[in-house]
């Protein structure tokens, strides 16, 4: 076409440039937020390396008991100690978790159909803004479905969370979900990634592509990369390494913690990869002496 000549259209992600206008904080794409904001942010993100390590057992509001989360109550005090957040649902948080635990709340505010149902692609928002505040929480994480069914109700999903939590300075968690018919591809988590963002999530969850790199690039805000399904130890810590490597500000693991023979060794190793640029290779030495 005439009126495309001379136009650019290859893409330019620059990965090898560091975010541009990150200022003194160490939170990608939050310099120019407010006290609070950053507070919260800090509470999930450490100053020391600008990373996390999150632990997620939220997937009780959809699946029930899970192997490896059948009791809370005695998991999460044997892993508090050897993570940064825990993301969880209210419901986890209050019957489970001690209030004088000092790591940052990821608090789950989303929900939908159980696994009976088959399709998890139509949510509501469960939790209003001021019961997040009275959890205390330091962001607020809403799955949403880009390319899917629930594409509008997640979009709707998160914007009033995102509106209703900004007026207290709380962040949100964008949380990315993919559908049975959706492909992991990195043209997908390029477009999910980057809309969430745009719509003003501060924090994105996604999964680990090639090509990470231009998908974390190419998003304003930090990516923490979910584990995902169970994969052995080593295929793990190699996932989480590449990850971090490719620009992902932290990792949020749950299978690949709490269904660990060694749950606690195993998140001290991903800790070792995400604040103390261990490798994967390191990492493994690490965890097999921890676990012989």
């Amino acid at each position: 076409m005439a009126d495309l000549d001379g136009i650019k259209i290859e893409k330019n992600y620059y990965t090898d440039t560091a975010f541009a206008t990150g200022g003194d904080f160490h939170v990608k794409g939050a310099a120019n937020l407010d006290w609070g904001m950053k507070k919260h942010l800090t509470n999930i993100f450490s100053p020391k390396s600008g990373n996390t390590v999150m632990f997620a057992f939220d997937h009780g509001y959809f699946m029930g008991s899970v192997s490896g989360l059948e009791r809370l109550d005695i998991l999460i005090p044997r892993l508090i100690d050897h993570v940064d957040v825990l993301m969880a649902t209210r419901g986890a948080f209050r019957t489970c978790v001690k209030p004088d635990f000092r790591k940052g709340i990821a608090l789950r505010v989303s929900a939908g159909s159980s696994m009976i149902n088959d399709d998890l692609s139509h949510e509501i928002v469960s939790v209003d803004i001021e019961d997040a505040i009275r959890m205390n929480a330091d962001c607020l994480a809403v799955q949403t479905f880009i390319g899917a069914d629930g594409q509008l109700e997640s979009i709707d999903n998160l914007s009033k969370v995102i509106n209703a939590a900004a007026r207290y300075s709380i962040p949100t968690l964008g949380v990315i979900a993919v559908g049975k018919n959706m492909e992991r591809t990195d043209q997908y988590f390029k477009l999910a990634t980057r809309i969430v963002a745009e719509l003003g999530a501060h924090i994105v969850k996604t999964y680990y592509c090639d090509k990470f790199e231009e998908v974390a690039a190419a998003c304003p805000v930090p990516i923490v990369v979910a584990g995902g399904k169970k994969l052995p130890e080593k295929e793990a810590l190699e996932m989480a390494y590449r990850s971090i490597q490719g620009g992902a500000r932290g990792l949020d693991m749950g299978r690949n913690i709490f269904q660990s023979y060694h749950p606690a060794e195993m998140a001290d190793a991903i800790g070792k990869i995400v604040h103390e640029k261990f490798t994967d290779k390191e990492a493994w030495e690490y965890y097999s002496g921890r676990t012989r």
